[in-house]
């Protein structure tokens, strides 16, 4: 039990403690009058204190310690790493739409097939950044997915699949600090393409921080062609011609081929599957084993709340006074002066 004061506990015990003082110093006298009436004044009087230190009580606010569970926190902590390099804009997603037409199409359906859990994405390209953290709002996610785009062809440098390698470990290492008992989802939308230098990272490391999710790749083994993207002046994206392979005789259009063995042993790595996508389908098939509403309660935030305990010093408060007011009833009752025959 706290106390919650309902007003400073100066305040309080100036006034409640000159009446009691008051209270207690006239039942005393009337008490050595040795009267019947003295100690009838005596015993008013006591109760008249009862009733100052019973309205303490109450001024002082006890209160009682309640426990719930905080449901606006989801357990379920979901991360979208999304590949923005120029190949996802290759035309080979539903007959001859961008790669990324996908990728859009499965963050909305994710999204609604996972309500009220945390969303994040990190989005790569040349770099890897962190686009949203972790967030409950649903629209800020939907809204940036559908205003995303691939990377600016000039500032390409080709692409390795790890560079959200970092990027994906601070987040998931900071989530799992913070709720270590949420569930963690990652959903890794890529083509798999590495076509800068290097050997790329693994990600095996962060699998313990992952519960599920999944390695979505995108494209087909006969490839699509990619059309330059720039920048307006006035910040807007515009699409030019379609990029051109300079190393084939001819430079005929360059092709964007997934690699559906990258994305297996990317799947294996963060211990999620692959799954292989070429035009929409429903996603609730790779959440169905998640369902927010039963996950363990020690993934929630409890939260503690104080209420009042006041009603059992109310009653006794009410019966103080009733006995009050009954005694200056039979007070008032009482005849004055000297009847006449």
């Amino acid at each position: 039990m706290i106390l919650q004061p309902l007003l400073p506990v100066p305040v309080l015990a100036v006034v409640l403690g000159a009446l009691f003082a008051l209270t207690a110093t006239l039942a005393v006298k009337g008490w050595r009058q040795g009267t019947t009436t003295g100690h009838q004044q005596a015993w008013a009087w006591l109760r008249r204190s009862a009733i100052v230190a019973v309205v303490a009580v109450i001024g002082l606010g006890p209160s009682l310690p309640r426990t719930s569970m905080d449901t606006s926190v989801s357990a379920v902590d979901v991360f979208f790493v999304v590949d923005r390099t120029g190949s996802m804009a290759a035309e080979d997603y539903d007959g001859a739409k961008p790669r990324l037409d996908g990728v859009r199409a499965d963050i909305t359906s994710l999204v609604a097939d996972v309500p009220g859990a945390r969303y994040s994405v990190i989005s790569f390209d040349s770099e890897a950044s962190r686009q949203l953290p972790l967030t409950t709002d649903a629209r800020a996610v939907n809204t940036w997915t559908q205003t995303m785009d691939r990377e600016v062809t000039s500032r390409s440098r080709g692409s390795l699949v790890d560079r959200p390698l970092d990027a994906l470990s601070r987040a998931l290492t900071g989530a799992a600090e913070q709720h270590p008992a949420n569930i963690r989802l990652v959903f890794f939308l890529t083509d798999g393409e590495n076509t800068a230098d290097g050997q790329r990272r693994s990600f095996a490391d962060l699998a313990p921080l992952i519960d599920s999710g999944a390695v979505l790749g995108y494209g087909t083994e006969a490839g699509g062609r990619m059309k330059e993207y720039a920048l307006a002046p006035d910040g807007n994206g515009t699409e030019g011609s379609y990029i051109k392979d300079m190393s084939l005789p001819g430079t005929p259009d360059a092709l964007s081929v997934y690699d559906p063995v990258e994305l297996a042993a990317l799947a294996d790595e963060l211990g999620v599957e692959f799954i292989h996508r070429t035009s929409p389908a429903a996603t609730a098939e790779l959440v169905a084993g998640i369902d927010p509403d039963q996950i363990a309660a020690d993934g929630r935030r409890a939260l503690t709340s104080y209420q009042m305990l006041l009603w059992p010093f109310a009653l006794v408060l009410a019966a103080l006074l009733a006995l009050e007011a009954a005694a200056g009833g039979r007070h008032l009752g009482r005849k004055v002066g000297v009847e006449h025959a």
